[in-house]
């Protein structure tokens, strides 16, 4: 069996065991909400066919992206939006034909695959082409055209044959990119290093208002409609924000450089909600089906296969990819399964409510999948991308500490097994990669963090925002309460940026790259800080 039928089988089985458990679901006290926003905004018939030759206007003013690299295929994606700031994109309601093609030369000179796929106006004329029957670990470029259009050219990248020995894998963490909050300058930059891959760890809209001037971008020279400026809660809404932050150039520039590899956290749905537990007060089934028009617009508007696609509010977004022999990246849900925060939210002090052994981060199914594949993983790298903060992370020195209850320290039952899992499985080299907090750190992953002599079974590296938090600091406030409350902690930084991350056969080496303002663009990159692991002897260590 090929690597790219592989996965496919073991999706499929994994998919059908969610499905059981999302019917099962579907027939309890949510099942009336699922139901109504399953249905909603869905074609009541079979939509007209829409003419190439009608669509007068460039349609790929959102840019192409690609994604969920296997060995032998990758995800191809655009949406068809000539005016991308109007309900409907500017297109008629109707399906259209797209042609595709992927190419082994920037030139399109020597063609390795193309064919046509249909732009649904039910899922607003975006477009997923999963491509099979490429080679294994090689760059492509790739575009779309419909009617006399042409889309921009991408460059992506499949993975590796799964048995493969490789010298190296290098990617990006990114995460955090509030619109309102400051320019994409990170993304800009991101898109001129040399990866494999882009990890995108969450928050890739936010649901709050953009003003007309863009917020903290206070734009002079264009003014945005008001449209914008309203927390999202329809479908439409949603559907409008993304096109508001595929607008955005230097977003546009990173996705056509790699393939990215997305999982989303809070604010693509609504700031810290828990399962089908929302932030305020309103009724759950009521939230549910704001949450499944969040789950449908997200998966319009990445590059994620069919079987990714929601039913209703429930959306199986956890996966797994491997690069050869050298990594194996377990990509996490921490939002769609868990438990409500505990002592509702904040920071807090711990104690019986957040500690209770029946409190999960990741829900039954997908903990136990993440522990089964870490069994099974041959890799030297275990790497699991995910969203909140791992490691522990008191907020000063001594007694009377508070903790994250949105983060794993408000789910330690749940660190624990994973933690225990690990250990049992022999995943000595764990690396965990995580967004949220609009900051850096680098924490080394203790399997007790009550005791700092405790064995090291991996690091985490915390990737700081794009642009959420605007500019930042190099020391942010809390800069010394943190680092003397967790010897753990090795590195904090508070600048917007991104980090590269690069594994071989002996070691990892994470660059953290920051730019020193957002609110204004054009900020050059540097590099705050580079820290290697060593394989079989774990721990974050200057460079």
């Amino acid at each position: 069996m090929t690597d790219a039928l592989s996965y496919q089988h073991e999706t499929a089985q994994e998919m059908r065991t969610a499905a059981r458990v999302n019917r099962r679901r579907f027939l309890t006290v949510t099942g009336a909400a699922a139901a109504l926003a399953f249905s909603t905004n869905l074609p009541t018939a079979h939509a007209a066919q829409i003419r190439p030759k009608d669509i007068t206007e460039d349609p790929f003013t959102l840019g192409v992206a690609s994604g969920d690299p296997l060995p032998g295929g990758v995800v191809l994606w655009t949406r068809l939006a000539p005016r991308p700031f109007e309900p409907g994109n500017g297109m008629a309601q109707g399906d259209v034909t797209v042609h595709w093609e992927v190419a082994r030369d920037e030139r399109f000179a020597r063609v390795a695959r193309r064919g046509a796929a249909t732009a649904r106006w039910e899922f607003n004329h975006t477009v997923h082409v999963d491509v099979q029957g490429l080679d294994a670990g090689r760059v492509y470029w790739y575009r779309f055209r419909v009617g006399s259009w042409t889309s921009p050219a991408g460059r992506t990248r499949t993975a590796p044959a799964r048995g493969a020995a490789l010298d190296r894998v290098r990617f990006g963490i990114v995460s955090c990119q509030a619109y309102h909050q400051g320019y994409y300058t990170a993304l800009r930059h991101l898109a001129d290093e040399d990866l494999d891959a882009v990890f995108h760890l969450g928050d890739y809209i936010y649901e709050y208002a953009v003003n007309a001037t863009g917020g903290d971008r206070a734009y002079t020279d264009r003014t945005l409609p008001s449209l914008f400026d309203r927390e999202t809660v329809t479908l439409e809404d949603y559907r409008l924000r993304y096109a508001l932050y595929k607008s955005d150039e230097d977003l546009r520039a990173a996705h056509a450089a790699f393939p990215w590899v997305v999982t989303w956290d809070d604010h693509e749905t609504e700031n810290n909600y828990a399962g089908d537990t929302p932030e305020n007060g309103v009724p759950r089934e009521e939230f549910l089906i704001r949450r499944a028009a969040a789950y449908r617009a997200y998966w319009e508007n990445q590059p994620l296969r069919l079987l990714q696609r929601p039913s209703g509010p429930d959306m199986r977004l956890y996966r797994r990819f491997h690069y050869g022999r050298l990594a194996q990246f377990d990509v996490l849900d921490t939002r769609q399964y868990r438990s409500d925060q505990a002592y509702g939210d904040g920071w807090q002090t711990p104690g019986p409510a957040s500690e209770d052994p029946a409190r999960t981060m990741l829900g039954e199914t997908q903990e136990r999948w993440l522990l089964d594949g870490l069994r099974s993983s041959g890799a030297t790298w275990n790497v699991i991308p995910q969203q909140v903060t791992f490691s522990r992370r008191r907020n000063v020195p001594g007694d009377g500490y508070k903790l994250s209850m949105d983060a794993w320290d408000g789910y330690p039952a749940a660190r624990e097994r994973l933690l225990a899992g690990a250990e049992q499985a022999g995943a000595d080299n764990l690396v965990v990669l995580t967004g949220d907090v609009h900051v850096n750190y680098g924490f080394d992953v203790k399997r007790d963090f009550d005791d700092p002599s405790s064995r090291t079974l991996g690091v985490e590296l915390v990737g700081t925002s794009v642009s959420s938090g605007r500019n930042g600091s190099d020391r942010p406030a809390s800069y010394d309460n943190q680092m003397a409350a967790n010897p753990h902690m090795k590195f904090f930084n508070g600048r917007r940026g991104y980090v590269t991350t690069t594994l071989e056969p002996q070691r990892l080496t994470a660059e953290y790259r920051t730019v020193d303002h957002v609110t204004t663009p054009g900020a050059p990159v540097k590099t705050a800080a580079v820290f290697v692991s060593e394989a079989g002897d774990p721990g974050l260590k200057p460079a």
